[in-house]
């Protein structure tokens, strides 16, 4: 094999790709700096971090930066439910109130303004399989779509210091949902309260339970709800695009929330992790739930997690109200915690039928294509994630150098 192929990918192709998110994002001051990874048949064949970690004090960007990785939370809360799912805790079709009895008689809205609402009874009943898909008829404060979303941000139910996941549950008991579940989708809390759920079953604290059951085993000693005191100095900073394409520092690192242990523990996107780390992670998931000898799912409950589990085998356009920008829709279904390709020329983004990912609100993402055995992990920390199309050219520059 020349020397320029690692594991059929061409190494010359995959270094294009520091010099282009340089030159198009990095020197204009669009993205503050990036680190990422590629791997394929188990081995990381290239890695690079470039610009900066931290503008305001010119800290180089390096590869073992933490980074809020929000919304790539979902998957490893979808992990740590399936986890117990193997351990017949419950099963997918079960009804959330089985386990919150509070969610037995939950109402769709109407009309309205909170608290004033007009509600109808939903008619069908919430089950377990809906959060893990997002078709439970909850939704996301910062959607800023709809009278229930706009309770969620009175209610501070996307986070806030004095949330709990108990408060959280319990506020959403009050409020109607947008929808009857299993008719729509609609991206949403919803995988916050599988976190509960994750607690419930479990008997431990949600960010116990990763650590038992996930993060030690994968030795994945960089991923957590808080950044330590010994990880501080590699925590980057995180930015908020502007007019003009300018940024403005969003979350200072070294003021940081994430310094404390929080006491909201959102399963929906919590976690600070590497791009190491995270590959440890999600090439546990390419190579059918084990990594270095440690299994953390089983073979065929992946398989069944990353099948399209929207009704009818439907799209995201199909079955979505509302705009949202983490995945691109066309082409891509939904399975139990990520997103999955179910038509690549549909997509119009290079890729195989059967890849699954997902992103992260500050443009954090990753993806696992099984029929390629390939892995791709992307950090920065920029606000919102549909800044840019970075996701579509990295897919661009990464499966350019498959040879």
């Amino acid at each position: 094999m020349p020397a320029s192929l690692v594991s059929g990918l061409s190494l010359d192709r995959l270094t294009r790709i520091s010099p282009y998110f340089n030159e198009h994002y990095v020197q204009p001051g669009k993205l503050s700096g990036f680190a990422a990874l590629v791997a394929r048949h188990g081995e990381i064949v290239w890695a690079d971090a470039q610009g900066l970690m931290d503008i305001e004090r010119n800290r180089p960007m390096q590869r073992d930066n933490l980074f809020r990785i929000y919304s790539m939370t979902k998957p490893v809360t979808s992990i740590a439910m399936m986890q117990l799912y193997e351990q017949g805790k419950f099963l997918l079709n079960d009804p959330v109130h089985k386990y919150i009895p509070s969610w037995r008689n939950l109402r769709v809205y109407k009309s309205g303004r909170y608290p004033d609402f007009e509600t109808e009874p939903a008619t069908t009943t919430m089950t377990i399989r809906d959060l893990m898909t997002h078709t439970s008829g909850l939704t996301y404060g910062f959607t800023e779509r709809t009278e229930v979303d706009a309770a969620y941000r009175q209610l501070k139910l996307d986070g806030s210091s004095i949330l709990t996941l108990d408060k959280l549950v319990e506020r959403l008991a009050e409020l109607p949902l947008e929808f009857s579940p299993g008719t729509a989708w609609n991206y949403s809390v919803s995988t916050d309260v599988l976190g509960y759920l994750v607690q419930q079953l479990s008997g431990q604290s949600l960010a116990d339970y990763f650590d038992e059951h996930i993060f030690r085993p994968l030795a994945m000693t960089d991923t957590g709800f808080q950044v330590r005191p010994d990880q501080q100095d590699r925590f980057a900073a995180c930015y908020l695009r502007q007019p003009g394409d300018t940024l403005k520092l969003q979350d200072d690192p070294e003021r940081s929330k994430y310094l404390k242990h929080p006491r909201f523990l959102s399963g929906g996107g919590g976690l600070v992790s590497t791009i190491d780390d995270y590959h440890r992670f999600a090439q546990a998931l390419c190579q059918g739930g084990a990594f270095q000898g440690q299994r953390i799912i089983g073979r065929k409950t992946l398989e069944f997690m990353r099948r399209n589990h929207l009704p009818d085998n439907q799209d995201l356009p199909a079955l979505s109200i509302g705009g949202f920008t983490e995945t691109p829709y066309q082409g891509s279904g939904f399975g139990l915690g990520f997103s999955v390709k179910t038509d690549v020329a549909k997509s119009q983004t290079i890729g195989s039928e059967g890849e699954f990912g997902w992103g992260g609100l500050a443009s954090t993402s990753f993806f696992v294509d099984p029929q390629e055995d390939l892995v791709v992990i992307f950090m920065t920390q920029l606000i919102p994630s549909s800044s840019y199309p970075l996701r579509q050219e990295l897919r661009a520059l990464v499966y350019g150098a498959l040879v």
